[in-house]
């Protein structure tokens, strides 16, 4: 890997708020997921990202997402299972204009729906944008 690939990868996991030791779940791999966003992630957190069948509290969720995928509540709330109080699901589809991107109004209808908060989407890669979702504060647990 190149420095300049190296310091790419730190700029994810950095703006995906992840630090060395965290444990990461991905749900809604697929062959088209972006495998450059994946070895960021995996090398901000210093280890392997683990599956839905993982059975433990996980500190943040990476749910790749593409229109057509099903009902983006029901992922949401799946997504919420492993989670600990306090942690994000980032919400990672194709950016508008690219295959399979999924409407913003799809997003910001499903997240409170699911008992989330959009608070901020950024780009992850040419392809992909991530969108952090979180319970609001105050809810009741």
């Amino acid at each position: 890997m190149s420095p300049s690939e190296g310091g790419a990868s730190q700029l994810v996991g950095d703006r995906l708020g992840l630090k060395p030791g965290m444990v990461v779940q991905e749900l809604g791999w697929d062959e088209d997921v972006d495998d450059t966003v994946r070895v960021a992630v995996e090398d901000a957190i210093d280890a392997d990202m683990v599956d839905g069948d993982y059975g433990d509290v996980v500190d943040a969720v990476l749910l790749w997402w593409r229109d057509g995928d099903g009902d983006l509540v029901d992922a949401l709330v799946d997504s919420l299972t492993d989670l600990v109080g306090g942690g994000a699901v980032w919400l990672i589809a194709p950016k508008v204009g690219r295959a399979n991107a999924v409407d913003a109004a799809e997003v910001a209808e499903a997240a409170p729906i699911a008992g989330l908060s959009t608070t901020t989407t950024i780009s992850v890669s040419p392809d992909w944008a991530a969108t952090k979702l979180v319970a609001p504060k105050g809810r009741p647990a």
